[in-house]
């Protein structure tokens, strides 16, 4: 009962220290692109990462079985390659407090996800959570364009897209990884990802050239180093442990708040926030709750166990 109790306490504190982290990481992404395209953030991103958790891979490489392979390879694409890239990009047409609001939309395709390939069983409470959250989105999309369907309007779907990717790794991490820590996790995903990224960023972007020649982008390194460091690094183990102690809808249920993070960094930078803005925030995470509504979300039982059992 004491352990139930530390592992519940430290959840929330792992969550509300998720919620600072990946809270500011769409304003560091914002004054990394003065100087980067979104391509280059994105890699970027990811390279800084890899390198930051690489000794720790030397450490584990040798421990992982082969078995773990693709899903490690798998997950770091979709978790993490795919994200950062659609993430950047979106950031070079719309502001990032919209970009932290629709990344709430995580625990809805979380359930979505669970729903439909991992056997989750739901009320429709939780049903009506996804239709109220997705409604949501589509309005402050809308809200953001002033209702004209432009070029930048499909910049904010980059973003939905990357949180579908978010929501099938959480869903990854919990079905097919029982045998690492989130550490090992973390360091693996990274490394199998890492190695042709930083080959790509060194032989075809500019970015080495840039490095040598200018001192400007120096300074986005710098805010593309917290970011890839702290937010992604540390805030992935971080994350993945959340997963392995709670539910994967209570982890991604960090997109409660994440927006709130994100809109202020965003209005001290002087971002446009107006009341139709609130609005349609405020429906998305009525939907996230919603979604999250107890009964918790349960696995359904496994036939092959229960023969087993009354065997």
């Amino acid at each position: 009962m004491e352990q139930q109790s530390k592992q519940h306490w430290l959840s929330w504190l792992i969550l509300f220290g998720l919620m600072l982290t990946w809270g500011s990481s769409f304003i560091l992404m914002k004054l990394a692109l003065i100087s980067f395209t979104g391509t280059e953030v994105g890699l970027l991103r990811v390279t800084i990462t890899f390198l930051f958790l690489l000794p720790f891979a030397f450490k584990y490489i040798k421990n992982i079985d082969k078995k773990y392979f693709w899903p490690l390879l798998i997950s770091g694409i979709v978790g993490s390659v795919i994200p950062a890239l659609l993430f950047a990009i979106a950031e070079t047409r719309i502001e990032s407090g919209l970009a932290g609001t629709l990344n709430s939309l995580t625990p809805l395709f979380t359930l979505l996800i669970g729903l439909a390939f991992y056997g989750f069983k739901t009320r429709w409470v939780n049903v009506l959570g996804v239709v109220v959250g997705l409604a949501g989105a589509v309005g402050l999309i809308l809200a953001s364009s002033n209702g004209h369907l432009d070029g930048d309007i499909w910049y904010s779907f980059l973003v939905v897209i990357a949180s579908v990717c978010y929501a099938i790794n959480v869903n990854l991490i919990k079905k097919f990884f029982k045998g690492i820590d989130s550490l090992q996790i973390t360091v693996m995903t990274f490394f199998y990802i890492g190695i042709p990224t930083l080959l790509y960023v060194l032989l075809f972007t500019r970015v080495p050239h840039m490095l040598w020649t200018r001192s400007q982008p120096w300074k986005a390194m710098g805010y593309l180093s917290i970011l890839s460091v702290v937010g992604t690094g540390l805030a992935l183990i971080a994350f993945n442990k959340l997963i392995k102690l709670s539910s994967p809808v209570f982890a991604s249920s960090v997109t409660y708040v994440v927006p709130v993070v994100a809109i202020m960094w965003g209005v001290l930078d002087g971002e446009r926030f107006t009341p139709a803005y609130f609005f349609w925030m405020v429906l998305i995470l009525a939907g996230v709750f919603l979604v999250n509504a107890r009964p918790r979300l349960k696995f359904k039982p496994n036939k092959e166990n229960n023969l087993t059992k009354n065997k």
